[in-house]
């Protein structure tokens, strides 16, 4: 039986958006991984094109500080903060939130467009991920139909590495849900509707993120 402490994201989730009752169970399995990823340590990496390269970046903004609930500096570092400068540091021990890690590999101007221009268009991602990525870290590949090339060779690079690879795509799945260790295909085939979707399941898993590592009765 899920934990009610998911369910009950889950359960909002479904209820405002009902269509994605037939992916409950692989948003729940994605979750997971990100979850263990991060209790071991682990950071997100996360690509897109597009409209999916937004969402990268959303994902990614939405992990590194908070979402909905306060993430204060450990009394320890605050300490040290003021101890190092009595004026700055009370301010940014007031002021600093604590992160799960998480890259954009959409971002990056100099490093990608030199890459595309200088070596492969398709490789830019691969080639990040590669740089990086660390075992037991997570590759979330967003493409709404599948078959982004650049994920693809993306996902290559993160199984030899032992990166797990969770998919957020369309109804079809494509190449992606085959060498996904889970894929939550939107049940849209449209693009932008495909995208509509995809918004509300990473808010979803971000929340439940936030709550395990955050939370009042987290228990890292």
């Amino acid at each position: 039986m899920m934990e009610n402490r998911l369910q009950k994201h889950i359960d909002l989730l479904i209820k405002r958006y009902p269509a994605l009752q037939s992916v409950e169970q692989q948003i729940t399995e994605a979750y997971l991984i990100m979850e263990e990823c991060y209790q071991k340590g682990g950071k997100l990496l996360i690509a897109g094109n597009g409209g999916s390269a937004a969402d990268s970046e959303h994902i990614a903004g939405e992990l590194m500080k908070r979402f909905k609930t306060p993430r204060p500096v450990s009394q320890e570092f605050a300490d040290k903060l003021k101890e190092i400068d009595p004026v700055r540091g009370k301010n940014l021990a007031e002021n600093l939130e604590c992160s799960l890690m998480a890259i954009p590999l959409v971002a990056h101007e100099a490093l990608t467009t030199a890459y595309i221009n200088d070596v492969d268009g398709l490789g830019v991602f691969a080639q990040q991920l590669f740089g990086f990525g660390r075992p037991g870290d997570v590759f979330l590949g967003i493409s709404t139909s599948g078959n982004s090339k650049n994920i693809m060779s993306a996902t290559v690079v993160a199984r030899a590495m032992g990166i797990k690879v969770i998919g957020l795509t369309g109804a079809g799945g494509g190449e992606l849900e085959k060498v996904a260790d889970v894929c939550v295909k939107a049940p849209e085939t449209e693009t932008y509707m495909v995208q509509e979707y995809h918004l509300p399941i990473y808010h979803c898993w971000c929340l439940m993120l936030e709550e395990k590592f955050f939370g009042e009765n987290r228990s890292v």
